[in-house]
């Protein structure tokens, strides 16, 4: 037993310095890790109780990945800047100085700039992005003799793979539309849906929605045959499936402006006569 105990640890000390190579960088001699091989290798290893992480380009040429404090105490986050070089500008906006984000950004690079690498394929991590809207309905999917426009305001939660530029996400969706003295009608709409980006970029995206299922609160106002004013309130559950259109624009790191034809037709309820509009202008920011 015990020399099977010895020969356990023989050999984990034997994996372990192989897994190692020394290094001399700007006249100092390191032991580093190789955890990711491509285009750029990420190297680290942990030095007088210190994470220290460097980047090797193809030419063999590695930096040390660095961020020192400045005079004011707040940190200068030199790392960012680097790899933004060496990547051609592959955003670091939530880049953290340690292994878990590092890899991450390093295999998504790598991926994206050679088509034989090995993703190391990371747990997805979950996005959420809040999102305000405002624009005008026509209801197309109740009766409106004489077309009218209402005023739309609305708000979603997108919830997506952080990672990359994923194309699919789903959203939760709470609007209303509101009546006016020409058509009596309003209704409080809460959704669940899907969306997929068709074309997807780091700038725009343009994508298609469906919404699975709708719960509606309708307030409306009408006469009767013996010309009496009813006032009728309604709860109804739907899955109507919902198809509309949509585009995201990037405006800042974090933030987009939002454009949507939330109602174009639906697949199980019918078009009330009127060709839909149904258009909002939004906001929406990365949680």
């Amino acid at each position: 037993m015990k020399k099977r105990i010895l020969l356990f640890a023989l050999l984990s000390i034997s994996v372990f310095s192989y897994s190692q190579q020394t290094y001399t960088i700007k006249g100092e001699t390191l032991e580093l890790i190789t955890e990711i091989e491509g285009q750029l290798d990420l190297l680290w290893n942990t030095i007088d109780g210190e994470y220290r992480y460097f980047v090797r380009t193809e030419d063999n040429t590695i930096t040390e990945l660095k961020n020192t404090k400045g005079a004011d105490k707040n940190y200068n986050e030199e790392y960012k800047v680097l790899l933004e070089g060496f990547t051609n500008g592959q955003s670091t906006y939530k880049l953290k100085l340690t292994r878990y984000d590092l890899r991450n950004y390093f295999d998504l690079y790598n991926t994206s700039v050679d088509s034989s690498y090995v993703s190391l394929q990371p747990e997805p991590r979950i996005g959420l992005r809040l999102g305000f809207s405002g624009g005008i309905t026509n209801n197309p999917f109740v009766g409106n003799p004489d077309n009218v426009k209402t005023p739309l305001i609305g708000a979603e939660l997108e919830i997506f793979e952080s990672r990359g530029l994923p194309r699919s996400s789903g959203f939760l969706e709470a609007r209303h539309a509101f009546n006016n003295e020409d058509f009596q009608y309003s209704t409080t709409e809460f959704s669940l849906g899907y969306r997929y980006r068709f074309i997807n970029t780091s700038s725009f995206s343009i994508y298609g929605q469906v919404k699975l299922a709708t719960l509606n609160f309708t307030d409306v106002t009408f006469t009767d045959a013996n010309n009496m004013e009813v006032d009728l309130n309604e709860t109804a559950f739907d899955v109507p499936l919902i198809f509309g259109i949509g585009s995201d624009i990037k405006v800042s790191e974090n933030s987009f402006i939002t454009i949507i034809y939330g109602e174009l037709f639906a697949g199980l309820l019918d078009n009330q006569g009127n060709f839909s509009t149904d258009i909002a202008i939004g906001y929406k920011f990365n949680l």
